[in-house]
């Protein structure tokens, strides 16, 4: 159920991030997306804190991307970790060929 809730999120010209409201790694990774000129219903933020199989999407996540911690950021399928991950993709300028890659920017 938590493997099938996270992969019908993702896709191949999307940035996901799963995050919770009260996480302050989670701010970090939104505001340094939001930067960027994403097309219209390229970019989602998914709070998995009031689901009720929130631990097992956490787990999946470990399995996935060897971490269950939030922020999980996807650029397309692929995870690039959390919030500080994405600090240094953005100030390295990968972030941004990462998202035209995808086709994701404006």
């Amino acid at each position: 159920m938590a493997q099938q809730f996270v992969r019908t999120k993702l896709g191949a010209d999307r940035v996901v991030l799963f995050v919770k409201p009260t996480c302050p790694y989670c701010s970090i990774a939104t505001d340094v997306l939001s930067k960027y000129k994403l097309k219209p219903g390229h970019l989602e933020c998914v709070d998995i804190s009031g689901r009720s199989d929130m631990d097992s999407v956490q787990d999946y996540f470990l399995e996935l991307t060897g971490a269950r911690t939030v922020p999980r950021v996807f650029i397309g399928e692929e995870c690039v970790g959390g919030g500080t991950d994405v600090a240094a993709l953005h100030d390295s300028g990968k972030l941004e060929r990462m998202l035209q890659s995808i086709g994701a920017l404006q």
